[in-house]
C-alpha cells in the first residue's frame, strides 16, 4: 500500500457531520476563513437552520473573506457531503456505538487521504477506531471545540497512532480559521480543559445534590469569587444540556473508576422531569430563558446558544411617500439585538404578517398592498429569502394581515382586514377556503368593527381565533373563535359556531395561543391607558378564558407578537420602530433594534 500523504486543501471541502449547536458553529469558523464547508444532518430542518445561522451570524466570527463569497452547502447524504473533503469533523451525540458507526461509514465513502476528527468532549479518538482499519486510525484525531465564537480554543489530541505530520498541518489551518489550537501532549479523557472542568463540575453537582446550596446561590458565589464576568457552572451546564452532562459524567466514572457521590441520580431527576437545560421549555438547574440575554445584559460564551433568530417585517413607512408601497422588507436579527438586521427579502408592498415553517425551510408572509385597493397577496420563500413564490396572487385577497401556520395540518390561516374575511389554504396556496366573512368589501368596508386582523390557531382544541379591531382607538375591538371544521350546511357568512370571547377592547391586533400554557396573548394598539399594551388571559378547564391581565403598557403602536415557549419569552414589535422582549409574566422588559424600521409582524426561528 502506498504511503499516506497530507491532503491538499485546494478546491476541497471541510465536512461537518451534525448541524446542531456546535456543528454549525464549527462550520462558521471554517467558512469565515474562506474554506469550502459541507454540513450533513439527517434532519433537513437542522441543516436549513445551520445555513441560516452561518449567513446571519458570520459577522461574530470576524471573517477574513467577503461574507457574500463564502461557500457553505447542506446535505442529508453522507457520501455526497464528504466526496471531496480533506477534513471531516464528526459532531454527533455522545454515544460510543453511534460515533464508531459514523467513522466506519466514513472509511467507506471518504477519500483515502482525508483526515477524520471527532468533536467528542469525553471520548478519546482511540475509542472510536474500533470499527476502522489501523491505517484509517492513523488519520483520526480529537478536535474538540469549546463554544465558538465566544471561546476560540480547540484541543487536538492523537488517537494513539495518528500520523505526526497531521498535528502541525491542522494547527496551521486552525489558526487561519481564527482558532487557538491547543495540542494535547498525550491521550487524556477530557483533554485539558474538560479534565479540569470535570472536577469542578462534579463538586458543584455534589454541593447541589447534598442540598448545601441552590443553583442560583452557587453561581452567584462562583461569579463573585472567581470570574465576575465569566461562565458560572450551573448556567454553563444548562447551556450544554443536563442529559449531555450526565452521559459525560457516566463515561468519566466508568473510565476512571470514580465513585459516584449521587451526581448521576441528581441529574436523572431533572432528566426524568424533562428539565434538560436551556434547550427545553422546562429549563434545567435554572428556570427557562435564564441563558437567553439581550444586548443590554452581560453575556458569556454560553449564553444565547438556544436563543431563536428573529424574523421581522418592516412596512417601509420610513421611505419617500412614492416608495412606501414597494419598499417593505423581511429582516433577520438575533435574540440579543447585537446582530445587525439583515435584509433577506425586499421590495414588498406593505408586508404585515409572517410565519415560519422551519421543517419545510420556509417563510410565509402577507403583503397588504395599498389598503383601499383589492391588491393583497400571500408569499413564500426559503428561510434565506431565496426562491420567492406568490402563493395567493394579488386581487384574490384584499388586505391580508396576520398569518399563522397550523403545525399539525400544515395549513396557513390568515386574516383579511378590508376584505372582512378569514382564510385557510395549503402551503402552496391551493385549497383556498373562506372560513369567516363578516361583510362584502365590494359594498364598502368603512365599518371597522367588521375588519379581521389577528389570527391564531389551537390545533389540539380544534379552534382558530381572530381579532376584529373596530374604529381606531374606539374601544370596539373583539376577539372571537370558531371551529376549524365548518359546521355541516354552513358557510363563512352563516356559520353559528362563532363565539365572541372579549368585546369593548381598545384595538386588538395580533394574537398568539399557548396551548401548553393554557393562555392567549395579544397586542393592542388602542388608546391609553388600556391600549398600546401586551395582554394575556388564561384558559380554564371548562374551555373558557378569564383573568385578563395587562402584562405591559406604553408600547409604541404595538403590532407584532411571537412566543418563545422554550425560553419562556414574549417578543412584540411596534410601528414606532422597536422590538420588545418580556418574560411570560411581562417582567424583565427589554427593548432593542430601535429606529430601524416601522415593524409589523414578527416570527421566531429556532435554529
Amino acid at each position: 500500500m502506498a504511503s499516506w500523504k497530507l491532503p491538499s486543501t485546494v478546491g476541497r471541502s471541510v465536512g461537518i457531520l451534525g448541524a446542531g449547536v456546535l456543528g454549525r458553529r464549527i462550520g462558521a469558523c471554517w467558512a469565515s476563513a474562506g474554506y469550502k464547508v459541507h454540513i450533513c444532518d439527517l434532519d433537513a430542518s437542522q441543516t436549513a437552520g445551520a445555513l441560516e445561522y452561518i449567513k446571519h451570524e458570520l459577522w461574530r466570527y470576524k471573517p477574513t473573506v467577503n461574507p457574500d463569497k463564502i461557500s457553505v452547502k447542506a446535505f442529508q447524504d453522507l457520501e455526497l457531503t464528504v466526496e471531496d473533503s480533506w477534513l471531516v469533523i464528526e459532531c454527533v451525540p455522545e454515544k460510543l456505538n453511534l460515533k464508531q458507526d459514523v467513522f466506519a461509514e466514513l472509511e467507506k465513502v471518504a477519500r483515502k487521504d482525508a483526515i477524520f476528527a471527532t468533536n467528542s468532549s469525553s471520548y478519546k479518538s482511540r475509542e472510536l477506531t474500533g470499527k476502522v482499519s489501523p491505517e484509517t486510525a492513523r488519520r483520526m484525531v480529537n478536535m474538540h471545540y469549546i463554544i465558538p465564537p465566544g471561546i476560540r480554543l480547540v484541543e487536538i489530541m492523537t488517537s494513539g497512532s495518528t500520523h505526526e505530520e497531521i498535528f502541525p498541518f491542522l494547527e496551521k489551518h486552525l489558526r487561519s480559521s481564527g482558532m487557538l489550537p491547543l495540542m494535547v501532549h498525550r491521550e487524556s479523557t477530557g483533554f485539558v480543559v474538560n479534565r479540569v472542568w470535570a472536577a469542578i463540575k462534579r463538586e458543584c453537582l455534589m454541593v447541589l445534590s447534598e442540598g448545601i446550596a441552590s443553583p442560583s446561590e452557587l453561581d452567584a458565589a462562583w461569579t463573585e469569587m472567581f470570574i465576575k464576568d465569566g461562565n458560572p457552572p450551573c448556567a454553563m451546564m444548562d447551556s450544554v444540556g443536563l442529559d449531555t452532562i450526565s452521559l459525560i459524567e457516566q463515561h468519566y466514572i466508568k473510565e476512571r473508576g470514580i465513585k459516584d457521590e449521587g451526581v448521576i441520580d441528581y441529574l436523572q431527576k431533572y432528566i426524568d422531569e424533562g428539565r434538560l437545560g436551556a434547550k427545553c421549555s422546562k429549563g434545567g438547574l435554572h428556570p427557562p430563558g435564564h441563558t437567553t440575554k439581550t444586548a443590554g445584559q452581560e453575556q458569556t460564551a454560553y449564553d444565547n446558544i438556544n436563543a431563536p433568530s428573529l424574523y421581522i417585517l418592516d412596512l417601509g413607512l420610513a421611505n419617500e411617500p412614492s416608495e412606501v408601497y414597494k419598499k417593505g422588507r423581511i429582516l433577520v436579527g438575533s435574540a440579543d439585538g447585537k446582530s445587525p438586521l439583515r435584509t433577506v427579502v425586499d421590495r414588498q408592498p406593505m408586508p404585515d404578517g409572517i410565519a415560519l415553517s422551519p421543517s419545510a425551510g420556509k417563510i410565509f408572509w402577507t403583503n397588504m398592498g395599498v389598503p383601499n385597493i383589492n391588491d393583497g397577496s400571500i408569499m413564500s420563500s426559503n428561510l434565506d429569502g431565496s426562491n420567492i413564490q406568490v402563493i395567493i396572487p394579488s386581487g384574490v385577497v384584499h388586505t391580508p394581515k396576520q398569518l399563522a401556520v397550523d403545525t399539525e395540518s400544515g395549513k396557513l390561516y390568515f386574516s383579511d382586514r378590508e376584505g372582512m374575511r378569514v382564510f385557510r389554504c395549503n402551503p402552496d396556496g391551493s385549497g383556498l377556503e373562506t372560513l369567516i366573512q363578516t361583510g362584502d368589501w365590494k359594498r364598502g368596508f368603512q365599518d371597522k368593527k367588521l375588519w379581521c386582523v389577528g389570527i391564531a390557531v389551537a390545533p389540539r382544541e380544534g379552534k382558530f381565533y381572530w381579532t376584529q379591531k373596530g374604529q381606531s382607538k374606539g374601544s370596539e375591538g373583539r376577539i372571537l373563535r370558531a371551529s376549524m371544521n365548518m359546521p355541516p350546511g354552513a358557510n363563512a357568512s352563516t356559520r353559528k359556531d362563532i363565539e365572541c370571547l372579549f368585546s369593548g377592547l381598545p384595538e386588538p391586533i395580533d394574537l398568539e395561543i399557548d396551548e401548553e400554557g393554557r393562555a392567549m396573548y395579544w397586542t393592542d394598539r388602542g388608546e391609553l391607558p388600556l391600549g398600546n399594551s401586551l395582554n394575556r388571559v388564561s384558559l380554564d378547564e371548562a374551555g373558557q378564558y378569564g383573568n385578563h391581565q395587562i402584562l405591559a403598557r406604553n408600547l409604541h403602536e404595538a403590532i407584532g407578537l411571537a412566543l418563545d415557549k422554550k425560553n419562556r419569552h414574549i417578543y412584540a414589535t411596534g410601528l414606532g420602530g422597536a422590538v420588545y422582549r418580556f418574560n411570560m409574566d411581562g417582567g424583565d422588559r427589554m427593548k432593542f433594534y430601535e429606529d430601524e424600521g416601522a415593524f409589523a409582524g414578527i416570527a421566531l426561528c429556532d435554529v
